[in-house]
């Protein structure tokens, strides 16, 4: 039964990228003040006991590579949908790689059982806040301003102020 639910994941992830090709124009850069670049910080739920991680651990956990926290809890990955400058930022900064290439990945992580499902996709940061604050083991991002009380950012050990379609990473 696994065999089959992997096959009808990676089915429906091949759906999706016939339904958003990569040639598909990517949501113009974010305002940002005076040209500032807007920062983005990852965000756990509270009930997490993990205050910091590596870019390494981050990319593992975006590209399947870590399925479970320290305590044991599943990694549940949140991204927000595709073409949108914020994912576009995100896989390029965390996990240098570009759309395409990160879909590939996952698609491929998923067919081979080596993830056992893909990234929740979400819409919205509201979608993506309500997610984290629900599941005790997911990991999303946002802006930085777009924090709330219900959830909370993990520092970065090792990022570097680089910046990608209007955004960068904070440290916190």
């Amino acid at each position: 039964m696994g065999a089959s639910n992997n096959a009808c994941g990676a089915a429906i992830l091949a759906a999706l990228l016939l339904l958003c090709p990569a040639s598909a124009q990517t949501a113009p850069p974010p305002q940002a003040a005076a040209g500032e670049p807007i920062p983005l910080v990852f965000v756990v739920n509270r009930k997490n006991p993990v205050e910091t991680l590596s870019l390494a651990d981050l990319r593992m956990m975006l590209l399947g590579e870590r399925s479970h926290w320290p305590n044991g809890a599943r990694v549940t990955v949140v991204m927000r949908d595709p073409n949108q400058s914020e994912r576009d930022a995100i896989i390029r900064l965390v996990c240098r790689m570009d759309e395409r290439e990160y879909t590939r990945t996952v698609l491929r992580a998923v067919f081979t059982a080596e993830l056992q499902s893909a990234p929740k996709l979400l819409g919205t940061p509201t979608g993506v806040i309500r997610f984290v604050y629900n599941v005790p083991g997911a990991i999303g991002y946002v802006r930085a301003s777009q924090v709330d009380d219900t959830i909370k950012t993990v520092r970065l050990s090792d990022a570097t102020p680089s910046v990608a379609f209007g955004f960068t990473l904070q440290m916190r």
